[in-house]
This record gives structure tokens, C-alpha cells and sequence, in this order.
């Protein structure tokens, strides 16, 4: 999965984020406060945490502690006004992995959560492989040897899920979540649609891999080769 968890409260820099990681090929799922995130995560899973620490109802880095003492180890990038050393140090000395002072460069943060992203909790590698087939999720091509073929935002995070899960069954709510996150209401056949279009263009680059539908659970993706 390349989803992201965004908990901050002002509304145009999460906005801004969430933006600029899109044109990565990253979605982001915002909350604007540390209720509204535990919550969320107990609902889905994330690639990578992104956590501001002055939030209305609470310290975000004792938010994480809380998440580490839980044994929940999603990698975690924190943003903060604060800049002192002690305050860097605490923050990754609590469990976050990495640690960003506002205001930031957009393609700094970018680059940070893809670096997050290689890390082997859930997702080893940007770029995504399965038998026959890749998908580069900054590009938001699917290729199949020299034929290439262009993926809609939520094809790419149902495709990047299945990947994941290499050849795995993947719950419907898991895909549902990847494609259209938690705020977004989903009318009840656009999975089936958008898997639809998904086999369509595994077709067209010519590809071994088939998209099984398990019967009452989910997709898998299976290899005829």
C-alpha cells in the first residue's frame, strides 16, 4: 500500500502536503486530531505516519510513544515547529524514525516519506513487481516488458495493495480503503469497476497476470505463467 496517515490540524498545510505527495503517486488520509487518527488506524493500515506534535487534544510524540509501547512500528515522520536539538532528539529517542522542522520544502518531505516507504513493514520497495508486471507509483505506469500502460489514481493504490500482497487475498474494505481512503464515500460496485478496468489494461500490455475474484473476500492477483 502507498497510503499515508497525515494528523495536523491546520488545514492548508495538510491540504498542501497531501498535494505534493499525490504527485508522487502517495495518497494521504488527513486527520486533524489525535482522536480522530486512533480511530482511523484501528479502521486500516498505513505505509507511513505523518505526525505534527502541537495538536488540539494532545502532544503528538506521546501519541507515539503510545502507538510504540503497543507494538504498533509504522514508520513515523514527525512535524513540528520545533527546531532544538533536545526536541529532535526526544522525538526520535520516543520512536519516531525520522524528524522535520516546519516551515519545510515540500520535495524534502516527499523525498523523506519515500524513504520511509523502503523500509520493510508493509512495503519493501516503491517500485512493485509480480511475475510478469511492475508498477512504478510515481509515474503511475504499469508495465509489462516494453508496453506500458497508465494507471488512475485509485486502479494504482488497488493494483499497489494486490502487489503488496504478492498473490495473497486482499479484503474488499482493504482495497476500498487504499483506493478511496476513509473520508471518501464509495458507491457499492466502484471496486468491481475499477478491477474491471484493471484486467482491461492488464490485457492490453499483454500480461500473464490475471486479477482472481475470491468469492466473498477479496482479489488476488494469480500468474498464468
Amino acid at each position: 500500500m502507498s497510503r499515508v496517515a497525515l494528523i495536523e490540524d491546520q488545514q492548508r498545510l495538510a491540504q498542501m502536503i497531501r498535494q505534493a505527495l499525490l504527485s508522487a503517486g502517495v495518497e494521504t488520509d488527513i486527520f486533524a486530531n489525535l482522536s480522530e487518527a486512533a480511530y482511523g488506524m484501528k479502521q486500516a493500515e498505513y505505509a507511513v505516519l505523518l505526525v505534527d506534535r502541537g495538536l488540539p487534544d494532545g502532544d503528538g510524540l506521546n501519541f507515539l510513544r503510545n502507538l510504540r509501547a503497543s507494538g504498533q512500528m509504522t514508520p513515523c515522520l514527525m512535524l513540528t515547529a520545533r527546531d532544538a536539538l533536545h526536541d529532535r532528539i526526544e522525538g526520535l529517542e520516543s520512536g519516531a524514525d525520522d524528524y522535520v522542522s516546519k516551515p519545510f520544502e515540500m520535495s524534502e518531505l516527499v523525498a523523506r516519506v519515500r524513504t520511509l516507504m523502503r523500509r520493510p513493514v508493509k512495503m519493501t520497495a516503491l517500485v512493485q513487481r509480480f511475475a510478469d508486471i511492475s508498477v512504478d507509483p510515481q509515474e503511475h505506469a504499469l508495465r509489462c516488458g516494453a508496453r506500458v500502460t497508465i494507471l488512475a489514481p485509485a486502479e494504482l493504490q488497488i493494483m499497489s495493495s494486490l502487489l503488496g500482497a504478492g498473490g495473497q487475498t486482499v479484503r474488499h474494505a482493504v482495497l476500498e480503503h487504499a483506493a478511496w481512503g476513509l473520508a471518501d464515500a464509495v458507491t457499492p460496485n466502484a471496486l468491481e469497476v475499477t478491477v474491471h478496468r484493471l484486467r482491461k489494461k492488464l490485457a492490453g500490455v499483454g500480461a500473464t497476470v490475471r486479477i482472481a475474484n475470491i468469492r466473498g473476500v477479496g482479489f488476488a492477483l494469480q500468474s498464468a505463467a
